[in-house]
Formats: C-alpha cells, structure tokens, sequence
C-alpha cells in the first residue's frame, strides 16, 4: 500500500531532522547492515586461524605444550569462523560480494570495455561493414 503525499512529506521532515540533529547516527546507520558483526567476526576468525598456525608451526619443535596452544586457537578459530558463515549464509556473502570493492572493480572494468562494446553494438544498429 502506497504512502499518501501527507505521509511522505511527515516522513521527509523527519528525515531531515534526524541528519540535521545526528548526522553520526544516519551515516552509521546507513553504512550498519545485519551482516556487519558476522563479517567482522569472520575477519578476526581468519587472523586467529593465521596465528595459530603460525604458534603452532613455529613452537612444534621446542615445546609441544605451545604448539598444543597454537593448535587450539587455531581450532577456536576455525570454529568460530564456520558459524559466522553460517549466520551470513549464501544471500549474505552474495550481497557483501555485490556491494563495495567488487562493484567499482566491475565498474571499472565495464568503464574501459564497455565504451568499446557501446561503438560495436552502434556499429551493428547502423549496419556500418567498416571497422
């Protein structure tokens, strides 16, 4: 069901008092999405994994109680990991994959080829044989 015109001007200046009152909480809220902490999460869970590795590797031959430590926060690690992913889910990564870095790489893909797509479709819609 629509919004009336009413409603969407009541909104509008609600709007408007909010950034002029708080602009933080708008660019905060705006940026915050449900995946933030689940993603943040899985970054640490990757450090972690990295430095238990690491521990692990580089104690194994002097103390088998450190490696045995490595070893464990590489586990804790690994399990954390495994449950952020499974709180993000496919929708999740896919929307994360969508937005950000992996756009604007898209887009300056399609910035250089596209002008290049854009004269061959032209060139097809005149029926132009000259290359």
């Amino acid at each position: 069901m629509p919004l009336s015109e009413d409603e969407e001007r009541i909104l509008n200046e609600m709007e408007e008092q909010l950034q002029a009152s708080d602009p933080r909480l708008v660019k905060e809220v705006s940026e915050t999405t449900v995946y933030t902490q689940p993603l943040r999460s899985m970054k640490w869970a990757v450090a972690g994994f990295i430095s238990g590795v690491a521990l692990m590797v580089a104690t194994l031959s002097t103390s088998y109680l450190l490696a045995f430590i490595g070893f464990l926060v590489m586990l804790c690690s690994a399990l954390r990991l495994e449950h952020n992913a499974r709180v993000v889910g496919r929708t999740g990564l896919r929307q994360v994959s969508d937005s950000g870095r992996v756009t604007s790489f898209r887009d300056a893909l399609e910035g250089t080829t596209g002008k290049v797509r854009d004269r061959m479709r032209e060139r097809f819609r005149r029926g132009d044989d000259r290359i």
